[in-house]
């Protein structure tokens, strides 16, 4: 009798060890998914902070340092990336030609070092740290060109 139900168990801990090695992964799943997001958030607000430099840029294109001025105070985001001493943040101003009417204003925003959480996915990354980087061109608006 004991030799049969030895025979019929030999599995018995087998679906404790797939849900062990199920969860794990959905769990590296959501880990990413969640990093994936605050990248994605982080992104977003800083093609709007360099959005709205640019639009401010169009009327004020001489006047870089406001430029990024007005970038860095468009997002609370960019202002607490500022105030972390181990964030690089670069603002960039580019003009086209000369800075009047019809020529393209460029601003560009880099966070170089936003952090993953997720160690696994730092691991297949290379790095615990990526870059993200928005862009946006207007056209500027004033002064007239001589």
């Amino acid at each position: 009798m004991n030799e049969k139900r030895l025979q019929r168990n030999p599995e018995k801990g087998q679906s404790l060890t797939e849900f062990g090695l199920s969860v794990v992964i959905l769990l590296i799943l959501l880990a990413g998914t969640v990093d994936a997001g605050r990248a994605f958030f982080t992104y977003m607000a800083l093609r709007d902070a360099v959005q709205e430099g640019a639009l401010w840029g169009s009327y004020n294109p001489a006047q870089e340092e406001l430029i990024k001025d007005r970038v860095r105070r468009a997002s609370n985001l960019l202002q607490a990336i500022e105030d972390d001493p181990n964030a690089d943040l670069t603002i960039d101003v580019t003009i086209d030609d000369t800075a009047c009417t019809g020529n393209g204003i460029q601003v560009q925003a880099t966070y170089e070092n936003f952090p993953i959480t997720m160690p696994f996915l730092g691991t297949v990354l290379g790095s615990q740290e990526v870059p993200i980087s928005a862009s946006v061109t207007d056209t500027i608006l004033v002064p007239p060109c001589d």
